[in-house]
């Protein structure tokens, strides 16, 4: 099939979709390779559908290099003037554009895996659960320990660089300080960035995009592989480090996940590390669950909090979840607590270097008694209502920096490291150049804390000042987060800060937060979200606090929470996150309500900023509602042919012709007379499986059924699934002419009971059933027997809106919105 484009016009506002003719499997899965061409550059008002090939390329096309080109061209040049581009076969795994599949959580019923379940005994059993709850405690250990030593690497080179800075800068030798500060700062982000461009890209960012794209069925390569790991763990500790305004807890989750994904891979053949009991979790669904336990951990881990991270996993980027997996992601996050415990504890004998309080480490720096009334809650609903507003634009402003980012990275690695140093320079002077505008304050009187403060950390900050003074500025912008949010939360400081500093401050972090993510580099949003909106809680509280009762500290932790939930719009776990880390249940009832007045404004506007990042990065993400308009299609209105089926004997030169020519992952197996009286659908087989049958090469010589006894020949060991993002190719195995006329037998290795549905089911209900059981192939049979036993297959693509409206554009406006506020909204309100 050719490639096409259709035009709509520029008032359908219709994203650009892949529709494509399926060869093996009807339009949707996610081929391993896939080949979409580029195209001509369309009008600015008009946009294009692309229609991906499904065959190989011609003779002349260019190969399997100039695919991948042509496909991360057309992905990135989409950035410039479409939403997104979640129906291609490619998304934006870190910073590099790569191929992505649908994952499978459906058991495979054939004949060598019933087998191997008839043989399983008590022992299988009791040994498979065992097992199912060591790996979460190895998870919450290793996620403990990845942690630790990222927290207690920031302190120790951030802390480091802020006592060299600070010393010349006590000495009163301005310009050697402020080299020193440039240059470190130059220095560990280009080695976060260089790291991360040439060893690992898929670590840039925070990686939770991609975790929740995962735990939706997504997978893409090398996202969980050990070389992400590393580098996301060293690369974080020197993005921090290097003051850049990122954060550790998304690249945490990320790591958690990684460890998760890397032990439920049963170990490694090619390392002989790997036995034979490992194997149970040689398949998607425990894998999904390892994983979600680890995202949890990572959470656990940033914030010392364990409810928060189970919370975490359920809220925020599990799209599936039970009680049994509820207890073990428990499990999983109390371990992570425990051991951190023990870590901190062997910190506080001074074997640690300069790690002291600073990450891990709770922010119990609030008033022990917390009295509020009546008269307080004005102040606390403008905050709230502020916050939305507020979170709701750093979501905007972010998806616009990003689409910028996108569009200069895509022109190399030179441009990554170029845009990496100029906003490590940027920043840098800033944090640096800003202090100098604020005014010396005296030292309070009645402090408990040296004042100045010489060192790394502390409320007063000498800076420029003479002895006695300090600069309140530079307290908040010349430390590491952690240092400063404990400043912002402390209690009994209402006098330490002037208003015009935390405004330039607020103003600082805000902005700095949004153009420090994005760089090829790991970095979080958790930790700036909560940095700006203690700033952010602070300035209210100094402009209406005079109206309420309450400490400016507690207006900066509500100022926290308030934002969280402006932009990411979490509830129950950003509540639980704040209470842990301050460790003050007192203020739960205010916390609850500023979370709940900020989601509310904010979700008027504009969606939560993971999703922003998942529909930016191109991951086909199955929402768990169905839109309007799918009620009016039926499954076969999406469904398009002609459909290539295999006999239950097939040819094994046709069987390489169909894999070699398409990329799909699923094709049904039909059996024809005189196999059967009539056309009968007998099941699906996986591409991996014929892979592995290839590879085996236990053929037959005629179209006769075989009388070998597969499950003697073939262990479920051979078809247990691979690590994330690997795959076994077509092309690397060999077969002999004499080879390629002989016949296999695919009964023995066909799931003979995938899941269907018939051809009048409304597509909004055949997407609960596919989302719910978490299927990639979802077979379509015919209302009438006298037709083909089956017509096609859904899979993830097909349920996709751009692909869906691509087909059905009439349907454009019976889709489903959210009354939000835009600008012809707000036209429309002052013009009327």
């Amino acid at each position: 099939m050719r490639l096409t484009w259709v035009r709509f016009s520029h008032a359908e506002n219709l994203r650009a979709s892949s529709m494509s003719t399926a060869v093996g499997r009807p339009a949707g899965d996610l081929p391993v390779s896939p080949d979409v061409s580029a195209a001509p550059a369309m009008a600015d008002d008009h946009i294009c559908v692309v229609v991906p090939r499904d065959t190989a390329l011609e003779d002349g096309e260019g190969g399997e290099e100039e695919q991948q080109r042509r496909a991360r061209w057309r992905f990135l040049s989409s950035f410039g003037r479409l939403r997104s581009n979640v129906t291609s076969q490619v998304a934006l795994v870190g910073t590099d554009v790569c191929p992505i599949e649908s994952l499978d959580y459906e058991l495979i019923e054939n004949d060598v895996f019933k087998q191997d379940w008839r043989a399983q005994g008590r022992n299988h059993i009791l040994r498979y659960f065992a097992l199912k709850w060591a790996l979460c405690f190895l998870v919450g250990a290793l996620a403990a320990v990845a942690a630790f030593l990222a927290n207690l690497g920031v302190e120790n080179v951030a802390g480091v660089k802020f006592v060299i800075t600070s010393t010349l800068m006590f000495e009163r030798r301005f310009e050697s300080a402020f080299i020193v500060f440039l240059v470190s700062n130059f220095l560990l982000t280009m080695f976060a960035t260089a790291l991360t461009v040439y060893v690992a890209p898929a670590a840039a960012g925070s990686g939770i995009p991609e975790v929740k794209a995962y735990l939706n069925g997504v997978d893409a390569p090398n996202i969980f592989c050990l070389k992400t790991l590393l580098v996301k763990v060293v690369g974080c500790i020197a993005a921090v480090s290097a003051s850049l305004h990122v954060g550790k807890a998304g690249p945490l989750v990320h790591t958690g996940a990684c460890i998760a994904s890397i032990l439920g891979q049963g170990g490694s053949r090619k390392y002989r590390m790997t036995s034979k009991w490992l194997r149970y979790f040689k398949n998607d669904r425990d894998r999904r669950d390892l994983v979600t336990c680890g995202a949890g951990a990572g959470i656990a881990g940033a914030f010392r909090a364990p409810v928060a991270g189970v919370l975490f996993a359920l809220e925020t980027v599990s799209s599936r979840w039970r009680s049994a997996l509820l207890w073990r992601a428990f499990f999983t996050t109390a371990i992570v607590a425990v051991v951190l415990r023990v870590l901190i504890d062997v910190c506080k004998s001074g074997r640690c270097g300069l790690f002291g309080k600073g990450g891990l480490i709770m922010f119990d720096v609030t008033s022990g008694y917390i009295n509020y009334h009546v008269v307080d809650l004005p102040p606390v609903i403008t905050l709230g209502v502020l916050g939305g507003v507020l979170g709701s634009l750093y979501n905007l402003f972010l998806d616009k920096v990003l689409r910028l980012y996108n569009v200069i990275n895509q022109r190399g690695q030179t441009y990554k490291l170029l845009l990496a140093a100029t906003v490590t320079i940027c920043t840098s002077c800033c944090l640096f150049g800003l202090p100098w505008l604020a005014a010396c304050k005296p030292c309070p009187v009645d402090s408990e804390e040296a004042c100045p403060s010489i060192g790394r950390s502390g409320n007063f900050k000498k800076f420029q000042c003479q002895m006695g003074n300090y600069n309140d500025l530079a307290s908040l912008l010349f430390n590491t987060n952690d240092d400063t949010i404990r400043n912002l939360y402390s209690s009994g400081t209402d006098h330490e800060f002037h208003l015009s500093s935390i405004l330039l401050f607020f103003l600082a972090s805000y902005f700095l937060g949004i153009f420090s993510y994005g760089l090829a580099l790991p970095s979080g949003l958790f930790v700036p979200l909560i940095l700006t909106g203690a700033a952010y809680g602070r300035l209210v509280g100094m402009l209406i606090g005079s109206r309420s009762t309450l400490d400016h500290g507690l207006f900066a932790v509500l100022g926290s929470a308030a934002l969280l939930g402006g932009s990411m719009r979490m509830t129950v776990s950003v509540c639980v996150v704040m209470l842990e880390l301050t460790n003050n249940l007192l203020m739960l009832p205010l916390v609850m309500l500023v979370l709940i007045i900020s989601k509310t404004v904010a979700d008027a506007f504009n969606a939560n900023v993971y999703d922003l990042l998942v529909k930016l990065k191109g991951f086909p993400f199955l929402e768990g509602h169905a839109e309007p308009y799918m009620r009016q299609l039926s499954v076969s209105d999406v469904v398009t042919g002609p459909l290539q089926t295999f006999s239950g004997i097939e040819k094994v030169s046709r069987i390489v012709h169909v894999l070699k020519t398409t990329g799909h992952n699923g094709f049904p197996v039909v059996d024809e007379p005189p196999f059967s009286d009539t056309p009968m659908l007998y099941g699906l087989v996986l591409r991996a499986h014929l892979l592995v049958l290839l590879r085996k090469k236990d053929f037959v010589s005629s179209c006769t059924a075989s009388a070998l006894d597969a499950s003697k020949h073939f262990s479920p060991d051979d078809f247990a699934k691979r690590g994330s993002g690997k795959h076994d190719r077509i092309e690397d195995i060999e077969l002999t002419a004499a080879e390629m006329e002989m016949y296999l037998d695919l009964h023995p290795f066909t799931n003979t009971s995938p899941y269907t549905v018939v051809e009048t089911m409304s597509l909004a209900k055949a997407l609960i059933l596919f989302r719910e059981v978490g299927l990639r192939h979802l077979l379509v049979l015919p209302k009438s027997s006298k037709r083909s036993p089956v017509i096609g297959i859904l899979t993830r693509h097909d349920f996709m809106p751009e692909h869906v409206l691509g087909i059905h554009p009439y349907l454009f406006k019976s889709r489903w919105k959210k009354v939000r506020f835009g600008k012809s909204a707000f036209a429309n309100f002052f013009c009327h």
